[in-house]
């Protein structure tokens, strides 16, 4: 087995956003030739493109932002566990195989192919229920491959507010099309942006 694995989707102009979100755009504002010796490009995109964390100022107007976040969260032991095309909703029976002695962060994976080259309006989410359960577990971090802990058309944010009111921190957009089931290193720090409801990560997943 690989000892490392990019769980990053790639980022770039076609790279799927949430209907109405800021797609990925880049500009040149430098390029090399004569009188510039580098390259330099300008960004414009929405924080939740790609793989990224969510900050509590996401779901919650008194919330951290995510340059405020404490970071270790987002390193340390994870346990990643399949629950492929089991539904709209994540429950706890999808996870019971595998929830023994859990490390305190948990990755889910719900499709056996991540669209990363599409927007699914059918993406798979977390029922409230189990992100619960997952706290009472000691998870402090739960993550999954599809766009959003909730139901793409989602009003209430059921499962964002328990990841509020529990204090957990989320990943969302990762792409575990190739990692088995089991224990890992997660590696997925956001940038220190101090005003922002999230940030990018580049996550990667170490073996053991």
């Amino acid at each position: 087995m690989p000892r490392l694995w990019d769980i990053s989707p790639p980022v770039h102009a076609q790279a799927p956003v949430f209907p109405g979100d800021t797609p990925y755009r880049q500009q040149w504002a430098a390029t090399i030739g004569p009188g510039c010796p580098v390259n330099v490009s300008t960004l414009t995109l929405s924080p939740h493109v790609g793989a990224h964390a969510d900050a509590p100022l996401h779901y919650d107007p008194l919330g951290a932002s995510i340059g405020s976040v404490d970071l270790a969260p987002y390193l340390g032991p994870c346990r990643v566990i399949h629950a492929i095309a089991r539904g709209p909703l994540v429950t706890w029976a999808h996870l019971a195989h595998a929830v023994r002695d859990l490390p305190p962060r948990v990755l889910v994976r719900t499709y056996e192919r991540m669209p990363i080259d599409r927007w699914d309006d059918a993406l798979a989410a977390f029922a409230p229920e189990t992100i619960e359960r997952l706290a009472d577990a000691g998870v402090r971090l739960v993550g999954i491959d599809s766009a959003s802990i909730d139901p793409a058309d989602s009003k209430t944010l059921d499962s964002h507010q328990v990841i509020r009111r529990r204090g957990l921190r989320v990943l969302e957009n990762l792409v575990l099309d190739d990692v088995p089931e089991g224990d890992y290193e997660l590696i997925a720090l956001p940038l220190k942006l101090m005003t922002a409801d999230a940030s990018p990560v580049r996550a990667v997943l170490r073996a053991p």
